[in-house]
This record gives C-alpha cells, structure tokens and sequence, in this order.
C-alpha cells in the first residue's frame, strides 16, 4: 500500500510538472516579444520604470490586433566592432530573446543573411556577464511598414521664414552638421562639393548642434526629423523651425524577423495594415511627440546611388 501511495504521489507531481509545463509553454506562444531600443527617442526610449515612444506604442497596438500580450526585450546600441544595428537585430532573434525588432530601417542590405556567420549580442535588459557571447545567425526579414523616417532642414530662428524646397535654396547660409553621418556626407558632396566652405561640424552625441543654431551661430542645418523632434519636445520655447523639406534619401521604418518566423510576419503585415487603414498612426505619433511621416514606395529602398548624394 506504501508503495502504491508513493507511486500515486510521484504520478500526481508528474503530472502537475506536465501541466505546468504545458501552460508555460502555451504563455510563451500567447506572447508577442519584440526587440525595442532603449535609447532612440521619439521612436523608443526606457530608463528605470519610464518607457515610451511611438515603437512601443506601434508594438502595444500590433500584439492587440493579434490577441496576444506583448513582452519588451529593451536592448542598447554598442560601440564595439559588432555595434551594426543589422548584426545586433540578428543576433538578439537568431538567440530568441525576441522574435521581432521594431524601429528597423528597411534598406536591401541590412536584409537577408549577412556577410558573417556569428556577431555578439548587444547588451540588453536583464543581461548576464556570459550573454556577451556569440550567436550564429540567420535571415532578416521585414514586415510592411508603418512610417517614413526623412531628413530634413532645420533653420533656425533668424531664417526661420526661409523657403526650403531643395538644397539648392541653402546657398549663402551658414550650416551645421554632425560629423560623420548621412546628412554629412549629402551636404559635402551636394552639387560638386558647393557648400564644402559652408559647413562647420560637430561631434554626434555632444549635443552642441541645436543649442548653437538657437544661439545664432548656425542658420540651417540636415538633419533626421526624429532628432528635431526630440529636441522640440524638450525645448517647447525653442525658435528653431522644421522647413518641411525632405531629401529623397530616407527610410521606410518596419519590424523585423527570421526568415523561419514567416508566418508571424504575414500576420504582422496584417496588422500594420489595418492599423494604417484605421489611421491610428498619426495620433500615436503625436502622442509621442513625433512629427508623422507615412510610409512610401518601394516599402524596401534597394539601394542609394552615389549620384543621389550630388543632388536632392
């Protein structure tokens, strides 16, 4: 009797594990989990207990639409030698700590399978000393798209009624730029290097740029909008002025995922698709603080021409 009393109550734990095991299983099924940078406002941001920004609030609407509950794997830009953001989104899903990336920039070769076989995971929220190792990785997919990421100019408050409606209309100004980024290199090499004696730059990160186009010294500057954005959320009082200006180089911004999650991703299109047909985009960008640009076609920029950085 000892025996089978014994057995019985190894059966019951058995089965109790099982159940539990089944239910953790059908949670984690359940549950959207998308990859959000932590540092990347108006789109993402988290600090402590505060998150935020138009990605989280894209990604809380796309886990409604699919009836599931939506978990957030905060992660952080790196400076090493894998600090892409293309090996850094691989590698945080070919490991499964996601199984989205929101905020991608849908752009041909940050697609697909990349040129090496292992990058390291950024570091991320909740991270172990041993989780900076390497991952094999896989395939980048993208979904549709749910909004356009532009550059445009900035003037400041002494020009701020200047039209703008090519580069072309910069001539005479004095520009600012951040070193070293794609709207330095447009702005050095736009119409044969014409503004090359225009342009002082300034070190990305330092946040020098705007306070010194609020103090005078700088008239316009090419910019991403999403940073204008952020600096007028912060700076409500500011002069300075968006002049509605986009050059043709930009970004139509997705999530993305593994070619082997195809079926997440045909559901994900959906969703967006209903989003946008709901037009519920704008007010969440407004939300956050974002200045709202719909997406535009092609929904995948296959390549950008050298001839592109000469003109607009």
């Amino acid at each position: 009797m000892k025996a089978r009393s014994a057995a019985a109550l190894i059966g019951a734990a058995l089965i109790l594990t099982l159940t539990a095991s089944a239910r953790a299983a059908a949670a984690e099924e359940e549950t959207l989990r998308v990859c959000l940078n932590e540092n990347i406002p108006p789109y993402s941001f988290h600090e402590g207990k505060e998150a935020g920004g138009f990605d989280l609030a894209v990604a809380e609407a796309v886990a409604k639409h699919l009836g599931r509950a939506l978990a957030v794997q905060w992660f952080e830009t790196g400076i090493d030698a894998d600090s892409s953001l293309t090996l850094q989104a691989n590698a945080l899903l070919s490991d499964g700590r996601c199984q989205l990336i929101g905020g991608y920039p849908l752009f041909r070769v940050a697609l697909g399978r990349p040129g090496v076989e292992t990058a390291r995971l950024p570091g991320f929220e909740g991270a172990k000393p041993d989780d900076r190792r390497r991952v094999s990785l896989g395939e980048l997919v993208p979904t549709k798209p749910y909004h356009f990421a532009p550059l445009t100019v900035i003037l400041s408050g002494s020009v701020a009624d200047k039209s703008i409606a090519s580069l072309a209309d910069l001539a005479g100004l004095r520009l600012g730029v951040n070193q070293s980024t794609l709207s330095d290199a447009i702005l050095m090499r736009y119409g044969a290097g014409k503004y090359v004696n225009q342009v002082t730059h300034f070190i990305p990160g330092h946040s020098e740029l705007f306070p010194r186009m609020e103090s005078g010294d700088i008239d316009a500057t090419l910019t991403e909008l999403r940073r204008f954005d952020d600096y007028r959320d912060k700076h409500p009082d500011t002069r300075l002025k968006a002049s509605g200006y986009f050059h043709k180089i930009g970004f139509n911004m997705g999530y993305v995922g593994l070619g082997a999650d195809r079926p997440l991703i045909e559901a994900v299109d959906a969703a967006i698709a209903d989003i946008i047909a709901k037009g519920e985009l704008a007010a969440m960008a407004k939300s956050a603080g974002m200045t709202y640009v719909p997406p535009t076609e092609p929904d995948v920029l296959e390549s950008i021409s050298i001839v592109d950085f000469f003109k607009d």
